[in-house]
């Protein structure tokens, strides 16, 4: 069914396709019977898929990656689809219209996603409204944090201390973006000088608020799959320095090696299946240098249930999707799921 739903949604704009999908996701979740009937087509619901991570019970490893629902639009529609996780924005401080269109470029010949969309969102507010409402039961809910693009670099640590401080009475974890190629400057931000200073005033924030009464929020980092070996250990070490929870390996990359889509001369981050040896590489580089120490949520390249086991067999104790699930459709968690369903006695998975 979604093959043909899918060559209809390729003829549109990429962008707008995506629009019209979390609107329909939106509706849907707004009706018990819609989301009833959801959750009987696409959720698998077994305790050997449960996971301990963060101090969290996930249902299942399988989670939605930022960038797919900036503004929490749809959260009860996803949430019927089978994650065990969704991971909302990247949110700014304020709203930001993101860089100009068009700004999300298809690589159907090699199942990827180009975009350049520069964190286009409505801010904190509307994000912070939707979170405050009913959240749908069972389903972890983690925020991505991010600079707004008029936020000069040396003052980034206001923005990311703001949202902190917005978003820790209510997300069960959130995400330090400052890996994403499409503002301008964000990557510096991974040096071990700039990322020690402004890791460690975010967890001396996360500090202040526990003390005030609050919960101590897990705090984690979203890197670059482009780092080199020797920059992804001293990011490794700025974030173990900070007392941070975890790594989400990784963000889209700048390399366009081995491409074939007549697209692929677009700038901007690349997502799919090009990212997946990557960013599994670098999921077992962190987890080498951690030895378990940080939790590890790999994203880049999962379409299938054998690339998921890839990433946990590195090191990953969850995974995330997102241009999987525009080129398999809403049924790829199901899919998923029912390939890494263990074999044996009923027990969650550590």
């Amino acid at each position: 069914m979604y093959t043909s739903l899918r060559r209809l949604l390729f003829r549109l704009d990429p962008e707008r396709a995506h629009g019209l999908t979390l609107q329909l996701l939106a509706w849907a979740g707004a009706l018990a019977p819609v989301r009833a009937l959801l959750r009987d087509l696409f959720c698998v619901d077994d305790p050997r898929l449960r996971v301990q991570a963060l101090g969290l019970e996930f249902a299942n490893p399988l989670g939605l990656a930022a960038g797919y629902d900036k503004d929490g639009r749809g959260i009860a529609g996803l949430a019927c689809l089978g994650f065990g996780h969704l991971e909302l924005g990247t949110v700014t401080p304020q709203a930001q219209p993101g860089n100009p269109r068009p700004r999300v470029f298809r690589l159907v010949e090699d199942e990827g996603l180009i975009n350049r969309m520069g964190f286009p969102n409505a801010g904190a507010g509307p994000l912070l409204k939707r979170l405050a409402r009913r959240r749908p039961r069972g389903v972890i809910l983690g925020v991505n944090l991010g600079k707004a693009a008029s936020t000069p670099l040396e003052r980034a640590v206001e923005d990311y201390r703001s949202l902190l401080r917005t978003f820790a009475p209510v997300a069960d974890y959130l995400v330090v973006n400052v890996s994403s190629p499409n503002t301008v400057g964000l990557r510096r931000l991974q040096a071990r000088d700039l990322l020690e200073g402004l890791l460690g005033d975010l967890a001396a924030e996360r500090a202040r608020l526990a003390q005030s009464g609050g919960r101590r929020v897990p705090l984690l980092v979203k890197l670059a799959p482009d780092l080199s070996e020797g920059e992804v250990e001293d990011a490794v070490a700025a974030i173990e320095g900070a007392g941070l929870e975890g790594v989400i390996a990784t963000n889209t990359t700048l390399s366009r090696q081995g491409l074939r889509s007549s697209t692929c001369t677009e700038s901007g981050g690349l997502s799919g299946a090009p990212l997946r040896a990557r960013s599994t590489e670098v999921i077992r580089q962190v987890a080498r240098l951690t030895r378990g120490r940080l939790s590890i949520i790999g994203a880049g390249g999962v379409f299938a249930a054998r690339d998921a086991q890839e990433k946990l067999d590195a090191g990953a104790c969850l995974v995330q999707v997102y241009t999987g699930l525009v080129y398999r459709g809403p049924g790829l968690a199901r899919d998923l799921l029912r390939g890494l369903l263990p074999r044996g006695p009923a027990g969650p998975r550590a």
